[in-house]
């Protein structure tokens, strides 16, 4: 059974950083096009990042650039999401996601999905 399970969230005051990371078992991970998403409370889900089996393809939602880098290590099957000058604006619950024959920007697309992970984000 395709497990993805999130860890690194926690709390955190406004300009600090994170380091979220992504492990995926029972699956081919290289195969597969890994994906950052978050959602806010009251707010609908959110595209943060998502990449291709090398750091070839890789995109970023606007807001996150420069701020966020998405990586993977293939070999440990994980990806992960470095956060840096976070805000508070970046509080939410942090999912990734995993999607056979390309990355979206789109929830829907991604056949396999975490739990989640929370990131708060204090002033």
């Amino acid at each position: 059974q395709v497990q993805l399970v999130e860890s690194g969230g926690g709390l955190v005051q406004a300009g600090g950083s994170l380091r979220l990371s992504c492990e995926a078992s029972e699956l081919t991970f290289s195969a597969y096009a890994m994906g950052w998403f978050r959602q806010a409370p009251g707010k609908e889900r959110e595209f943060v990042a998502a990449m291709m089996w090398s750091s070839a393809s890789i995109n970023y939602a606007d807001s996150m650039k420069g701020r966020f880098t998405i990586s993977r290590d293939n070999a440990k099957n994980t990806v992960y999401l470095q956060m840096n000058n976070l805000k508070p604006e970046d509080t939410a619950i942090y999912y990734c996601a995993a999607r056979l024959y390309g990355s979206t920007r789109f929830w829907d697309d991604y056949q396999y999905r975490g739990l989640g992970t929370q990131v708060t984000v204090s002033s």
